[in-house]
């Protein structure tokens, strides 16, 4: 099983987010930076299309360990939010796809 983690008090504005998502990701020097980009990167994670450090196999999951996740919510609602809707539609793609769902949360 994949991880990494998501330094929640640290995320108060778009930047911090994707600096972060950037970092613990891998994603591509031409990451976009914003929700669609992000979404994009992490779609097709088990196809090893290099828009992600991550290639999962099949049944394979990436656990994105939020930390501070009461204060990620509190100072950055917005984001939060978005970050938390972004996950459950790359999953939704992969289960339309007939794939299991690649990414868990896991809130600290």
């Amino acid at each position: 099983m994949a991880r990494i983690q998501l330094d929640g008090a640290a995320i108060r504005d778009w930047d911090a987010f994707h600096d972060q998502s950037a970092a613990a990701f891998g994603f591509p020097a031409f990451y976009g930076r914003n929700m669609h980009a992000w979404r994009d990167c992490l779609h097709y994670v088990r196809d090893g299309d290099g828009m992600s450090r991550f290639v999962l196999g099949r049944e394979e999951v990436l656990v994105i360990e939020v930390l501070e996740t009461e204060t990620f919510n509190r100072q950055a609602p917005e984001i939060f939010d978005s970050f938390v809707e972004s996950v459950a539609l790359v999953n939704r793609g992969q289960v339309d796809a007939g794939e299991i769902p690649a990414l868990h949360i896991l809130l600290r």
